[in-house]
């Protein structure tokens, strides 16, 4: 029985990974439009995370969680902000 706790969970996973995608569609477009090396490395960024967002929803729903599913789930994180930490800093 699926309690409404984890339908909750799920939503606002949900919700994290469009807002994600969002923040990834929006950099996109502004590297499309005037072509610069920080909205570049921005845009490169919200992508990993987002994908960071994805792996982690995904890797929660396997049974066998190991720390090697936590660290395939946490390396996009850190290539993420490490990309935004140079679009900013550049």
């Amino acid at each position: 029985m699926t309690s409404i706790a984890w339908i909750a969970l799920g939503a606002l996973r949900l919700v994290l990974f469009a807002l994600a995608l969002g923040l990834t569609i929006i950099s996109f477009q502004a590297y499309s439009r005037r072509r610069s090396e920080r909205l570049q490395y921005a845009f490169i960024g919200f992508a990993f995370i987002s994908m960071g967002v994805a792996l982690s929803t995904l890797t929660t729903q396997v049974e066998s969680y190991t720390a090697l599913f936590g660290i395939v789930e946490t390396v996009p994180f850190i290539i993420g902000f490490s990309m935004l930490y140079l679009s900013l800093f550049q």
